[in-house]
């Protein structure tokens, strides 16, 4: 099994901020995240890409899923969803983006500023509406 950080998380080996995790995929917030209560879903099993991954259904329900939750925890109008593939990707595990979205909320094209939690408290009272809407 690779060492990139994700697969850290995924072992415990290094703290994240986790919304929800079964047998599938992982789900915690970026730790930069666009606007607050960006989530980060990536699968159990180390791949870098989607065209790496064998199965890409029960990811793919894991993300749908998410992505609602998202929505319905946070009460924001929508979600922009997204992945790279190699380029832009700044690690090489396969990671969907979950970024809470608002109209007029400043967010304009694949400009991605980023902000950051106030705290680990703060952090974790997203992370938890967010998991509450699962």
């Amino acid at each position: 099994m690779s060492t990139d950080p994700f697969c850290e998380i995924i072992a415990g080996e290094r703290p994240a901020t986790m919304v929800h995790s079964d047998e599938v995929a992982v789900s915690f917030l970026d730790a930069r995240p666009v606007f607050k209560g960006h989530v980060l879903v990536v699968p159990r099993i180390h791949v870098e890409t989607l065209t790496d991954l064998a199965d890409v259904g029960p990811f793919f329900e894991r993300v749908q899923a998410m992505a609602r939750a998202v929505e319905k925890g946070l009460q924001v109008a929508g979600s922009f969803v997204a992945m790279n593939n190699r380029v832009s990707q700044s690690v090489p595990h396969l990671h969907v983006h979950i970024v809470p979205r608002n109209r007029k909320d400043g967010l304009r094209g694949f400009f991605w500023p980023r902000t950051r939690y106030d705290s680990t408290e703060e952090a974790a009272s997203y992370a938890d509406l967010i998991a509450k809407a699962l």
